[in-house]
């Protein structure tokens, strides 16, 4: 069957899908959220979707080692089905993706996080990638993401 953007199959009728995107920081760090909402402001076309950038507060201020990845799994996961009514997709702006499956088994809705998708775009352009990463302690935690992927 084929669906037209933007609907779903409920029971046996058609029905529209909210019109928004969540895109959610899932540090709680204001002035990241503020910087990821800027950086969407190209995306933000007339009868395009709505983004809304938001600020998971429960989190840690940094997404830096795999302990803060794991730490807001629990309140990513709230957020997401909180959100689920109103919301057609859910972005997990950090580029860990922490949380990433945990979401997409929240709720039925698309979650993209922005390292698999960057790792998976950039792969359609050449055969290597690199990752630059602003602590070193993070490169561990990047590089078993990847391998995890199969890319590496």
């Amino acid at each position: 069957m084929i669906m037209p953007l933007g609907c779903h199959v409920a029971a046996t009728e058609w029905q529209p899908m909210p019109d928004r995107i969540l895109v959610i920081n899932p540090n709680s760090t204001d002035a990241v959220t503020r910087a990821i909402d800027d950086a969407m402001a190209p995306l933000r076309i007339t009868g395009g979707p709505a983004i809304h950038c938001v600020t998971l507060r429960e989190g840690p201020p940094g997404v830096e080692s795999q302990s803060d990845a794991d730490a807001v799994i629990a309140p990513l996961c709230r957020a997401i089905r909180d959100a689920e009514p109103e919301t057609a997709a859910f972005v997990i702006a950090c580029f860990s993706d922490p949380g990433l499956f945990s979401a997409r088994e929240a709720t039925g809705k698309p979650v993209l996080g922005i390292a698999e998708c960057g790792i998976l775009t950039a792969l359609t352009l050449g055969h290597r990638f690199g990752v630059i990463s602003i602590l070193a302690r993070s490169v561990p935690r990047h590089l078993r993401y990847i391998a995890a992927m199969g890319v590496g």
